[in-house]
């Protein structure tokens, strides 16, 4: 038997017979937008690296955070921060103010916040089993 992709052998896994829900299907075709589906994948993207995740990170516990504050965390340089940071940015992950010759960096909202926790805590449930 010539086996596919891990756990391919089991039949359960896998539909005996091709028959989809035309209920469900037509609702679901309806409700999930391909704009919205790449914009979720742009921030899942944005914290696939593990040093942004890390600084995203950083701004839930600090809050707001200057350059140098992420730069000194990191162990790395001010240039290196700021492109993590910019690249949040971009991704509306984080927003940024400048005050004087400092840019200070925050999260963007409660639902980045909450993806952080959420994610960490389904991290944290996934050790402990």
């Amino acid at each position: 038997m010539k086996l596919g992709p891990a756990g391919a052998g089991s039949s359960a896994e896998v539909c005996d017979a091709f028959c989809p829900s035309s209920e469900a299907v037509s609702r679901l075709k309806e409700q999930i937008l391909e704009d919205d589906i790449v914009g979720m994948s742009d921030i899942f993207k944005a914290l696939a690296d593990p040093t942004r995740v890390k600084v995203a990170y950083m701004l839930d516990l600090g809050g707001e955070l200057c350059v140098c504050d992420v730069a000194e965390v990191l162990g790395s340089s001010t240039a290196t921060a700021s492109h993590h940071l910019r690249t949040l940015k971009q991704k509306n992950i984080a927003s940024s103010r400048k005050e004087g010759k400092n840019v200070y960096y925050s999260l963007k909202d409660d639902h980045i916040r909450t993806l952080l926790h959420m994610t960490m805590e389904h991290h944290r449930e996934k050790v402990i089993l």
